[in-house]
């Protein structure tokens, strides 16, 4: 289970948009991420090129913890919100609960839920 201190570090790192050095601070070496219930994909370095390749893309990131977090023995639940500019101009802002089982002070898994219309990037209204 994470201490209070941990948890809170992670969640700044994600605020800060440094998505993929929360991945390699804070995921265990053969951590497994699951999206809606899609297949697992285990791998931190899998994890953090992913992270990486997606940031690659986009001209801006706003990343917001929304509280309060939920914790209970070594299962954690944050909802966030993303808000992201992508290089050809067109935007995605979503919302989602990362479900998540810590094994001490790293992310053992994690599986995000949200509405995947959400993740179709828009135009921007002229």
């Amino acid at each position: 289970m994470p201490t209070a201190q941990t948890l809170e570090r992670f969640i700044a790192r994600v605020e800060e948009n440094a998505h993929a050095e929360a991945v390699e601070e804070f995921y265990a070496e053969n951590a497994s991420l699951q999206e809606n219930q899609g297949e697992p994909r285990v791998g931190r370095a899998a994890a953090v090129a992913r992270e990486r390749a997606m940031l690659a893309n986009a001209t801006s990131i706003g990343s917001t913890c929304v509280r309060p977090v939920f914790v209970n023995g070594d299962k954690v639940v944050v909802r966030w919100i993303f808000h992201f500019e992508w290089k050809d101009g067109s935007v995605t802002h979503m919302e989602e609960l990362a479900y998540q089982r810590w094994d001490g002070e790293r992310i053992a898994e994690e599986t995000f839920f949200y509405d995947p219309v959400q993740r179709v990037p828009k135009k921007p209204a002229a």
